[in-house]
């Protein structure tokens, strides 16, 4: 099937949020949309075509997120929002881990709560089945000592993200949840769980949000070589990477054939013309 024909056969599309559709600064805020979000978002909503939204920052809890993409002029309801602890809900309710010491903060604990787990803070947050960690620069070492004695208990190790940098306006801007578990994980020398992009739980997540779509009809636009693409490629989806955040038109260059993007448009603009007559 060649690219037209896979673009029409599309039955659900999952967005990365910065350097996809919005740039921000280092600390995630002042969002401004990239050209052609605005409108590739309308273009599906007026066809129907269900879509999400999915950052792996847990610095905000997803409607949070929603509204601020409202705020900066693209259409985001609540309900298309994803975060990594919104897959991580579906994850430890499926697992039935009931308790979970959280290293970050309301972002991270709201989508928990709102599935019917326990969250604790640490430290003294007494026995937990898991210890999940994400957006937390408030990180100390008592946390770290906290989750460590948590994980030589007995709990599991999840972290909503392992990419060491963020797509921000002026360049990367450095995420948290690596440089913790590491910490952790060097300690424990436990085994880690990815609970957001680029996990195959995520992109299940995401299909289950966009209504059971087969993991092989949708596509994953993405601005991170170690995010977007590999995640796609995992699920048999369509891949399409673009160059508006940290990735630039040479990134995929050294990958075999079967581990680069099927399609890669300069950015979302692009993409709109593109899906736009493979719909003709």
């Amino acid at each position: 099937m060649n690219i037209a024909d896979r673009l029409a056969a599309v039955r659900g599309w999952i967005f990365d949020m910065d350097g996809t559709l919005v740039l921000g600064d280092r600390a995630n805020h002042g969002l401004a949309p990239l050209p052609g979000a605005a409108d590739m978002l309308a273009w599906l909503r007026g066809r129907g075509v269900p879509y999400v939204v999915f950052t792996n920052g847990t610095n905000r809890a997803p409607a949070h997120f929603a509204r601020v993409l409202r705020e900066a002029g693209l259409d985001v309801p609540d309900e298309r929002m994803m975060t990594p602890a919104t897959s991580a809900a579906v994850m430890l309710a499926r697992r039935r881990v009931k308790r979970v010491m959280l290293l970050g903060g309301e972002g991270l604990a709201a989508p928990l709560r709102e599935a019917g787990i326990e969250v604790v803070a640490p430290p003294g947050a007494g026995p937990v089945e898991a210890v999940l960690v994400g957006w937390y620069p408030e990180f100390t070492m008592p946390a770290l000592e906290a989750a460590v004695r948590a994980v030589w208990d007995g709990a599991a190790l999840y972290s909503a993200s392992q990419t060491p940098f963020f797509a921000a306006a002026g360049g990367r801007a450095l995420g948290t949840s690596r440089a913790i578990c590491a910490m952790i994980t060097s300690l424990t020398g436990c085994r880690l769980t990815v609970t957001g992009k680029p996990s195959l739980d995520a992109l299940r997540a995401a299909a289950a949000r966009l209504g059971g779509v087969p993991l092989s009809a949708l596509a994953v636009v993405g601005d991170d070589p170690l995010l977007e693409v590999p995640m796609a490629h995992r699920g048999k989806a369509l891949a399409i990477a673009v160059d508006t955040g940290l990735a630039g038109p040479d990134a995929y260059d050294h990958l075999p054939a079967g581990k680069r993007p099927h399609l890669h448009p300069r950015g979302v603009d692009e993409l709109l013309s593109l899906v736009r007559e493979s719909n003709l």
